[in-house]
């Protein structure tokens, strides 16, 4: 049995998760699920990123305290995911005290390494409002493809990251006015330090070799020194010894997966902390991100947990970005879609299919196109998978009392869907969901054809061949039932209520070894209905 711990980027406690933000905690949801299905030991943990200047302006504006509105969004932000079926082990914050304790134990990690550097830096300063700018309240051109309406930081475009005082024609999203600079003493984590360990890491596979190939290219310009402070005001962690400076919400934000884990482990004993985060941990660790944050989970982050003794990531999946109706996110659009307003007029299931249906392992972007999103879900779920339960429950249920066959039917055909396992498992595993759908959504084909062939509505209607309708019937339950077992990471709550109907235990992996036979099933009920294209109408229309 392996122990895996399984991370998703922590969600900014500063507004509503929207379906681009469910691309990631689908994809990292399906994969711990499977982990779990074939056995393994798979922790997966979150939280909600909670400080910085923007939930320190926001909460002003609404004339509360950061706490009281980070407590709020967390609120919203589980149960968005709940709806959606993304289950985790632990759900935390980064405004904690066991984050609060590791970020500052890490930092005289460093410090004690000489691995902390103090400069004097010129920096963006609004002169309206009368306070230093955060990297994201600045906004410009790229200073390295000219990209406009680029935040201070990095780049959406080309990925550069870079100063705000670098940007071209810069602007204050706070006042609109023109920043000025000023300068002010500011801490500096020296990553350059770590550029070899960084370089033999990446090579080692532990990161997709498009990620691997864009790291290389910031390898070639130099690593940069990283300013990990922020001057007051700020909403975050005070820095020890230090007065009016804080730490930045990008050092204190990744922290927040080991105090999600401490604040479990405070309620689960058995978890040792030292043998899942101590340098020479043998757990695998796997941090699911966004390709926009890669320059900070592939080269920040692993310099940071080896300068404080820590192990680092056994790998880091980056992915691409959502599109909808081929156009990028847009209120105008009406393609910003809420995870909330979509529950309102959909099954979550739906979208958690459909994006298992396009999600590979690459960082491209994905599309959601609600035609295509209707058709999928309509032709796979109900027209095949659905459709092979339904056409044989009826027979079973009212002909043998639910009783099935003692035997199949189709011995080698049972075979080759089993046999199909290894090669779908191997899919989950290397995030390959879309190939893996297809795999399944194949074997669904066959098992439709061999009802079709079989013909049982013809031969219930002939005296002295109800062995036969039988014995059919219960072969085609034993095809829905690996299906189901196939399908079951990324359809939990359908199959929960397969489990209910086929009268069994959650089903796991190894289930696949033997076929359900002399056993009683319950009433079959609609499974899944047909997406409602009035339904998905009202959606795109809000």
């Amino acid at each position: 049995m392996r122990k895996i711990l399984v991370t998703s980027a922590l969600p900014y406690a500063n507004g509503p998760i929207h379906l681009g933000h469910m691309v990631e905690y689908i994809q990292t949801d399906i994969w711990a699920r499977f982990q779990r299905l074939r056995g393994n030991e798979c922790l997966y943990l979150c939280g909600d990123d909670a400080h910085g200047t923007p939930i320190m302006l926001s909460a002003n504006q609404q004339g509360i305290s950061p706490e009281e509105l980070t407590a709020t969004i967390k609120v919203q932000h589980q149960e968005d995911f709940a709806a959606f079926a993304v289950e985790f082990d632990n759900f935390h914050t980064t405004h904690s005290d066991e984050n609060r304790e590791l970020v500052a134990d890490i930092y005289k990690a460093l410090s004690a390494n000489g691995d902390i550097e103090r400069r004097v830096i010129a920096q963006a300063y609004d002169p309206v409002k009368e306070m230093f700018l955060p990297d994201r309240f600045v906004k410009g051109e790229c200073p390295c493809c000219g990209a406009t309406d680029q935040y201070g930081d990095n780049c959406e475009v080309c990925g550069a990251t870079y100063a705000p005082c670098e940007l071209k024609n810069p602007i204050s999203v706070v006042s609109g006015a023109t920043p000025i600079q000023k300068e002010s003493e500011h801490l500096f984590f020296r990553l350059d330090k770590y550029g070899d360990m960084l370089k033999q890491w990446i090579e080692s596979e532990h990161v997709q070799p498009e990620v691997a190939n864009k790291l290389n290219e910031w390898f070639s310009l130099g690593l940069k020194q990283w300013d990990i402070s922020r001057d007051a005001p700020y909403f975050g962690f005070a820095i020890p010894g230090e007065k009016d400076k804080y730490f930045y919400v990008w050092l204190d934000a990744p922290v927040g997966y080991i105090a999600s884990f401490k604040n479990l482990a405070s309620r689960q004993k058995e978890l040792d902390f030292d043998v899942y985060w101590k340098a020479e941990s043998e757990v695998e660790l796997y941090h699911f991100v966004g390709k926009d944050i890669i320059y900070f989970h592939a080269l920040f982050w692993p310099a940071v947990l080896t300068g404080a003794g820590l192990r680092k990531p056994t790998k880091v999946f980056a992915h691409g970005f959502l599109t909808v109706n081929g156009q990028k996110m847009s209120k105008s659009r009406g393609t910003f879609i809420k995870a909330r307003d979509y529950l309102e007029h959909l099954n979550p299931e739906y979208l958690r299919y459909y994006f298992a249906a396009k999600l590979n392992s690459s960082i491209d972007d994905i599309d959601l196109n609600f035609e295509d999103f209707m058709l999928r879900v309509n032709s796979d779920l109900v027209g095949k998978v659905v459709n092979i339960a339904s056409r044989c429950a009826g027979f079973i249920n009212k002909k043998f009392a639910g009783m099935l066959s003692a035997t199949l039917d189709d011995q080698d055909l049972w075979q080759q869907f089993v046999a199909a396992s290894d090669k779908i498992a191997d899919l989950y595993e290397t995030l390959e969901y879309s190939h893996a759908v297809r795999e399944i959504m194949a074997l669904a084909d066959k098992a439709n054809q061999y009802i079709d062939q079989k013909k049982p509505w013809v031969l219930a209607k002939e005296e002295g061949r109800e062995q036969e309708v039988q014995d059919i019937c219960t072969m085609g339950i034993n095809l829905f039932r690996i299906l189901m077992i196939y399908l079951k990471p990324i359809l939990p709550q359908m199959a929960k209520e397969v489990e209910l109907f086929l009268n069994v235990e959650p089903l796991l992996w190894q289930d696949l070894e033997q076929p359900l036979l002399n056993h009683k099933i319950e009433k079959f009920k609609p499974l899944m209905q047909r997406v409602d294209p009035d339904s998905v109408s009202a959606l795109v229309d809000i």
